[in-house]
């Protein structure tokens, strides 16, 4: 089960669909090194690994340019800066400019927390292009990420039974046994990679990107946000506001929720985008396969994973469609209005007893690919995740919610409520209710909303903003569906994006794209 403890579950999700067909070790630095002086070994990329998900090394670049890894070292514990190191896999594409017109490096976080940038970088890399133009491209895996240093819990076919459990338990019976394997699946965490989890907070990554700052060669840190990491991005303005250079904050976080809050919010989100879908797909000229009414079509994907609960039909074999992977794989389908095509699929093949394709989304959901190996990135969320997050909820807690939750969304309520409980029997414990993100005298930081956002809804963009700070966050809307807006590929989203990393304009506050 992902956990969606706060509104940040992957964009890497849908990354990992198209993505779909040795972790560092720590050791000990002599202690007078000094990290920001080290100087990185940029290679050809080899092909990922099994914790960044898998598949080929990434084809070369238009024109035949390559993508180059790199490891920094970065303290394993930044309380302790001379103490044993952490590496955090590095991947670049040079920028194809004019030396003299190049700017730096443009940093990318995904998602997640959890999510392998060294994977998806090249998996988009062609839709920023023309940032290329000035910038090199970098991203990283965060600690407790991919390759670096990644979580480990279970194994691949532990994880497999984990993702077919009820995670949405109707008695007390299933809520023990759903509680169970929540506290098995930490205590698998914290044995097999107590050593990191205390220090894959969120904080302790806006440090490293610090480092990464100056290990590369910038004055400043110029960087692209995209869902978590668009709270990343937050927690480096607020840490290090004289160092933010031009900002792009895309498919924001709400700062100001606890994960409780971020989880209901979540639950309106995804209700809202099933509901665009819905209309959407009854309003075309042709039949709509799965309903003739926006409400029938509800009204079946309900009764479907009613059914589903106390009979699961076949899936990927040997592996069979429950109502939590049902319900996961509807989820991730909204993440992006490209894949509303593939949802209107599977409930077509599960309305006649074949749940393939739900179940693929499903899997992407949870970075299983094609070969039945897991990437690292449902273990990292929830390590992130419970680092970052002090409340810890109990069942008789979520159940009190359940009303609330099912008020919100009839389809996504009981799943997201009942994910509240994956920190509570956590190791290490969470350090706040929210993020801190105020930045005063950071530059202008450009978010922008995306008003049918599932996975970050729309709401929060303005909070982000007010948050950050008079003068610092500069909102921008754009009338539109899915997860994150500038690869959506709308074009005044694009302009004003590129318009202010390539040369610096800051679009007026308030700019509606549609």
């Amino acid at each position: 089960m992902p956990n969606p403890s706060r509104p940040r579950v992957a964009a890497l999700a849908a990354a990992a669909l198209v993505m779909t067909s040795a972790l560092a070790a720590c050791s000990s630095d002599p202690k007078d090194a000094d990290l920001t002086s080290q100087t990185l070994n940029w290679k050809d990329c080899p092909a990922p690994s099994e914790s960044e998900g898998g598949g080929p090394a990434p084809s070369p670049l238009p024109g035949g340019a390559a993508w180059q890894c790199a490891t920094m070292k970065a303290p394993l514990d930044w309380g302790k800066p001379k103490g044993d190191t952490i590496g955090i896999a590095l991947i670049r594409a040079k920028s194809s400019g004019a030396e003299d017109k190049r700017i730096g490096s443009l940093i990318f976080n995904f998602g997640g927390p959890g999510g392998s940038g060294v994977t998806t970088l090249p998996a988009f890399g062609n839709d920023y292009a023309k940032l290329r133009t000035r910038y090199d491209l970098v991203s990283f895996d965060p600690r407790g990420v991919g390759r670096s240093d990644g979580v480990k819990c279970k194994n691949d076919q532990q994880l497999d039974k984990y993702f077919q459990q009820d995670a949405m338990p109707d008695d007390a019976a299933e809520t023990k046994e759903f509680v169970g394997n929540i506290t098995q699946f930490n205590d698998a965490c914290e044995r097999n990679s107590g050593k990191v989890i205390p220090h894959v907070a969120t904080t302790d990554a806006a440090r490293d990107m610090d480092l990464m700052r100056q290990v590369l060669g910038d004055d400043k840190l110029h960087y692209f946000g995209i869902s978590y990491g668009t709270e990343l991005g937050g927690v480096y303005a607020h840490l290090f506001p004289k160092k933010v250079g031009r900002a792009i904050f895309d498919g924001v976080v709400d700062p100001t929720e606890n994960s409780e809050e971020g989880s209901l919010s979540q639950a309106k989100g995804f209700q809202l985008a099933l509901d665009n879908y819905a209309k959407d797909c009854t309003s075309k000229v042709e039949d709509c396969p799965v309903g003739d009414t926006p409400e029938q079509v509800k009204a079946k994907i309900a009764k479907l994973l009613k059914d589903l609960e106390s009979k699961p039909i076949p899936g990927v074999f040997p592996r069979e469609l429950t109502q939590t992977a049902a319900t996961s794989g509807i989820a991730q389908s909204l993440y992006s209005k490209d894949f509303w095509e593939y949802l209107t699929e599977g409930l077509v093949q599960a309305y006649e007893g074949d749940g393939k394709i739900l179940m693929l989304l499903s899997d992407s959901m949870n970075g299983r690919n094609e070969n039945g190996q897991y990437s690292n990135i449902q273990a990292a969320n929830v390590a992130v995740n419970c680092a970052d997050d002090k409340p810890r909820y109990t069942p008789a807690y979520v159940e009190s919610k359940l009303p609330e939750f099912r008020a919100a969304s009839p389809q996504f309520g009981d799943y997201l409520a009942w994910g509240m409980l994956s920190c509570t029997d956590w190791a290490v414990p969470g350090a706040a209710e929210h993020p801190v993100v105020s930045a005063p005298g950071s530059a202008p930081i450009l978010v922008v909303g995306n008003t049918g956002d599932p996975a970050t809804p729309y709401e929060g963009a303005r909070k982000m903003v007010d948050a950050l700070g008079k003068g610092v966050g500069v909102e921008l809307t754009y009338e539109g569906q899915g997860h994150g807006s500038y690869d959506s590929g709308n074009k005044c989203v694009r302009g004003a994006v590129d318009g202010y990393l390539l040369n610096g304009t800051v679009p007026k506050a308030g700019t509606v794209c549609k």
